[in-house]
C-alpha cells in the first residue's frame, strides 16, 4: 500500500526531499506539491495552496519545507487533519509552541518527525554508536563550531526578517549543533550561559553570532557552541572528548561541498598521559552523503510499522527549543548594545 505524500514548499529543501523519496525503495509516492514560485511545468501535480494539500483526503503525509514562520501553524493544521507530518527545522519559534504541537500529535495519533538531518550523517551515526557502546568511557565535554558566510543579498530575504525567520544564525544552523549535542549526550542540559550579537549585519532580531555554554548538573558534562554567519568560509567541527579517547568530526558532506570533506578522527583507549599524537588517530572518510535517504527511510518505517520516531521526534524538538529559548533570553543583542554604550551609532 502506497503512502501518498504532499510537499508544502518546493524550493531547495522540497526538491531534496522529493529526490530522496524517488530514490527510496519503498511505497512513498509524491502526489502533490505546492510552492508560490513553481516552474511552468512542475514535475508533480501542483496544488493551489498549502490548505489544498493539508485538506486532501488522498494525502497520507505532509512534508513541510516552508519559511520558518509557517512551520508551526502548518504542522498543527496537518496533524489536526489526521496527516503524518515531516517538518524541517526549526519546529517553531518557542518551546511553548512545540508543547502545543505535541498535544496535537497525541490527539492525532499520527507520526510527527522533524528534519534534524545531521543525526543521519554517517560520521555522526558512528560517533553515536561508539559513545553508546562505552568504548571510550563516559563523556567529559563537547565543543561545536558551525559557521558560514552570507553577503548583502541575505538582507533582502525572509531570513533577515525576525517575524518570518524567528531568529538568526542560531535557528538557521546552530540548532543542528544543539540537537547533535543532545543526541550524543543522551541527556538534556539544565544550565545555560550565552552571548548573542549582531555586530556586523546589525539587523534587529537577527543575530549573526552566538556563543553558548551548557552543562548537565547531574553528570557534569559541559558543552560549548559557536554559531556564526560572519565566518568568511563555511566550517563544521564537532569535538567529543571522553575518559579514554576522543572523536573529532571536521567537515560535513553536502551537495554544495562548501563544508569540505566529512572526516572523523578517533583516538582510542588513552588511559593516561602522554596525550595522543596525530599518528595515534584513526581517520574515517565519508565521501557520499547518505543522510537524506536514511532520514526518509526512518519516516517511512515509522508510518508503516507504527514504531516511535527515534531521530527527530517532537520530544527532541522540544528539548532543543528549550535551549534556544534560554539562549535568546540570556542576551539577544549584546553586541549592538555594547556598540551603543561605547559611543557608536545605534
Amino acid at each position: 500500500m502506497s503512502i501518498n505524500i504532499g510537499i508544502c514548499g518546493f524550493g531547495k529543501m522540497g526538491q531534496i526531499r522529493a529526490e530522496a523519496i524517488e530514490d527510496h525503495d519503498g511505497d512513498l509516492v509524491v502526489r502533490k506539491i505546492f510552492d508560490d514560485a513553481l516552474p511552468p511545468n512542475p514535475p508533480y501535480s501542483a496544488a493551489a495552496s498549502v490548505d489544498e494539500i493539508v485538506d486532501d483526503p488522498d494525502i497520507d503525509a505532509v512534508i513541510i519545507c516552508l519559511p520558518n514562520f509557517l512551520n508551526y501553524p502548518t504542522t498543527l493544521a496537518a496533524l489536526k487533519a489526521g496527516k503524518h507530518v515531516f517538518c524541517e527545522k526549526p519546529p517553531a519559534f518557542t518551546a511553548a509552541q512545540v508543547e502545543e504541537i505535541r498535544a496535537a500529535e497525541r490527539e492525532a495519533g499520527t507520526v510527527l518527525m522533524y528534519g534534524f538531518n545531521h543525526r543521519h550523517h554517517d560520521a555522526v551515526v558512528e560517533m553515536h554508536k561508539q559513545i553508546s557502546r562505552g568504548e571510550h568511557g563516559r563523556l567529559l565535554w563537547m565543543r561545536g563550531r558551525y559557521g558560514k558566510s552570507v553577503d548583502a543579498d541575505f538582507l533582502s530575504t525572509w531570513r533577515a526578517d525576525p517575524a518570518l525567520a524567528g531568529g538568526g544564525i542560531l535557528l538557521d544552523q546552530g540548532i543542528h549543533m544543539l540537537d547533535l549535542m543532545l543526541f550524543l549526550s543522551g541527556k538534556p542540559f539544565d544550565e545555560v550561559n550565552a552571548m548573542v550579537s549582531n555586530l556586523y549585519w546589525k539587523t534587529p532580531g537577527i543575530e549573526d553570532n552566538v556563543f553558548a555554554i551548557f552543562r548537565n548538573s547531574e553528570t557534569g558534562l559541559c558543552a560549548s557552541i559557536h554559531s556564526t554567519m560572519t565566518q568568511w568560509r563555511h566550517l563544521f567541527s564537532l569535538e567529543v572528548f571522553l575518559e579514554r579517547g576522543y572523536m573529532v568530526l571536521n567537515g560535513l558532506k553536502t551537495s554544495s561541498g562548501t563544508y569540505g570533506e566529512e572526516v572523523l578522527a578517533i583516538a582510542k583507549n588513552r588511559a593516561k598521559a602522554p596525550a595522543a599524537t596525530w599518528d595515534d588517530e584513526e581517520r574515517l572518510h565519508y565521501e557520499v552523503d547518505t543522510s537524506w535517504g536514511r532520514e526518509i527511510e526512518h519516516f517511512a518505517t515509522c508510518i508503516a510499522t507504527g514504531t516511535p520516531v527515534e531521530y527527530g521526534s517532537s520530544l527532541h524538538a522540544l528539548e532543543v527549543m528549550q535551549l534556544v529559548d534560554r539562549v535568546y533570553a540570556h542576551e539577544r543583542h549584546i553586541g549592538q548594545n555594547l556598540h551603543t554604550d561605547l559611543g557608536g551609532s545605534a
